[in-house]
This record gives C-alpha cells, sequence and structure tokens, in this order.
C-alpha cells in the first residue's frame, strides 16, 4: 500500500479541525499583503509596482512558512502556539524559504517552457523544499537534496495528489470567480486574492506538509527493518575465518607408531617393521622362546 494513501481525507481532516487556526494566520498576512500591494500600486508608480511585487512574494513565503510550522505545531492534537508565536516561529525560516522558492521556481518555469516533463519533474521532486527547511532543518540549498531523497521511490504517488488537488483548486477558482463577477475588477482581484490565499493556501500547506511527514515516516521504517539483508557484496562466513594458508584440515605429524587401540588415519601408508630389540607392546603375539639363535647349528 503506498504511504501516501488517505491523504487528502487526513488533510481534510485537520483543515476542519484547526479551522479558525489556519485561517486566521493566511487571513491576516494575505490581507496585510493585499493591503500594501494595493496602496503601492495605486500611489506609487513603477516603483511601487517593484516594491508591491516584492511584498507580494514575502507574503506568500511568509504564509507558506508559518502555515508549515502551525502545522508541525497541531501534530499532538493542540494548539501550542497562537498567531502571533507561530509566525515568529516561522520568520527564522523566511530567507532560506525564499531563496529555495526562488530558485525552484526558476528551474521549474525553465523545465516547463522547454518541454513541460522535465519542469513536473522538478515540480515533484522539489515540492517539500518548504518542510525540508520549516520542519527537516535544511538549508536553502539543503533543501532541494531533501526533498530529492523524500520524494524518491513514491514521485508517481506524489504527483497524482498534486494533480488532485490542482483539480480541486480549478473547480474552487471557477466558482470563486463566478460569484465575484459583478464586482469591479480592482474590487474582484482584492477580494480574490485574500478569499483565495485564506481559504486554500492552508489546505495546500497541509498536503505537502502531511506528503513529507508520510514519506520520512516510509523511509525511516525502511531504515529501520532490523534483520535485514546485508549490503550487496557483503559475504557472511559460515564459521571463523581460518588464517590464511591453512590447509583444509588437521594433519597428523609423523611419529611413533600408534598404541594398541589407536586407529590410523585413513589413507596412511603401513608404516615399517619393528626393528629388532623394539619394546613390543603389551598384548602382542611373540613366539616362543626356544633358547636358539636363528641360523645356529644344534649339538649333536
Amino acid at each position: 500500500m503506498s504511504p501516501l494513501t488517505g491523504v487528502l481525507a487526513e488533510a481534510w481532516a485537520y483543515y476542519r479541525r484547526y479551522a479558525a487556526h489556519f485561517l486566521t494566520i493566511a487571513f491576516v498576512i494575505y490581507l496585510v499583503t493585499a493591503i500594501l500591494v494595493a496602496v503601492l500600486i495605486a500611489f506609487a508608480g513603477i516603483a511601487g509596482a517593484i516594491l508591491a511585487w516584492i511584498i507580494d512574494l514575502v507574503g506568500l513565503f511568509l504564509v507558506q512558512s508559518a502555515l508549515v510550522r502551525a502545522i508541525q505545531d497541531v501534530r499532538d492534537g493542540r494548539v501550542d502556539l497562537d498567531f502571533g508565536q507561530t509566525v515568529s516561529a516561522a520568520l527564522p525560516f523566511l530567507l532560506p524559504v525564499a531563496v529555495a522558492s526562488i530558485l525552484a521556481s526558476i528551474g521549474i518555469g525553465i523545465g516547463l517552457v522547454l518541454l513541460i516533463v522535465p519542469g513536473l519533474i522538478l515540480l515533484t521532486f522539489w515540492s517539500l523544499i518548504v518542510p525540508a527547511i520549516v520542519i527537516g532543518q535544511s538549508g536553502a540549498f539543503g533543501s532541494f537534496g531533501h526533498s530529492w531523497r523524500t520524494v524518491r521511490g513514491s514521485a508517481w504517488n506524489v504527483f497524482g495528489v498534486y494533480v488532485l488537488v490542482f483539480l480541486i483548486w480549478i473547480a474552487f477558482s471557477i466558482v470563486l470567480s463566478l460569484i465575484l463577477l459583478a464586482l469591479p475588477i480592482l474590487a474582484r482581484n482584492f477580494i480574490s486574492t485574500v478569499i483565495s490565499g485564506t481559504l486554500v493556501a492552508p489546505f495546500l500547506a497541509l498536503v505537502v506538509t502531511l506528503v513529507y511527514y508520510r514519506l520520512t515516516a516510509a523511509h525511516e521504517a525502511v531504515a529501520a527493518v532490523p534483520g535485514g539483508a546485508p549490503p550487496p557484496g557483503t559475504a557472511t562466513p559460515p564459521g571463523p575465518a581460518a588464517s590464511p594458508g591453512t590447509p583444509p584440515g588437521p594433519a597428523t605429524p609423523p611419529g611413533p607408531a600408534t598404541s594398541t587401540g589407536t586407529s590410523t588415519p585413513p589413507g596412511t601408508p603401513p608404516g615399517p617393521a619393528t626393528p629388532p630389540g623394539a619394546d613390543t607392546p603389551p598384548g602382542a603375539d611373540t613366539p616362543p622362546d626356544t633358547g636358539t639363535t636363528p641360523g645356529a647349528a644344534s649339538p649333536g
């Protein structure tokens, strides 16, 4: 079974349970950002438009960091950090998130413009850079490798989850546009930005963060399996290793004839005859002593 089975249902359950907390974070940041952007565009000309674009990006990165930090906070079943504490906890990650997100956007954009497929691959494998920074404590550049390793092995499942989320977002955008269609364009854009960001951003952050948690847990479970097979190329000897040059079995050193009852090792050639005068082992058959010397003539 895929580690991402039911991740959208889990994200929706978190969304409903902590809606007030998540929506407050997103709404306040998006509202302040939208007001600043609208004022700068209306009264500051070209320089104001550039500054408004920068503020808009900063607000986006701050929302992402704060929501991921809020999701990390509520996974124990309660809200420990209020709005101010959550934003304060997310601020140290703002610069790394901004750098990594901008670089990822450039790489993904180039991939999409060239062949589309490379862009989708990078989008899938780099989708977890924000949780890798906020939760995994990776740097701006290290987050790319961290995200890649986390997604590796489940890329198709991750891509399928994002396709479903994208379809949900498209449907929501169409419905919201139809509702706000009667408003003037400036008011429509302002309200759409605030409402869409407030309602959609927490769910997107939940999906991405839960994907990160699930895949990280799956990799840790695989790495912690006891009794796993040894690494390829590692041989386990059946017993104590023999010293180099040692023959297969112990050889019986040559020596005196074995005593009675001792079996001769197989393959040992017959030993030499017992020399005259040698001690005869007890119990050996000895010819009777006739008192004569072999070869001597008997007296007549």
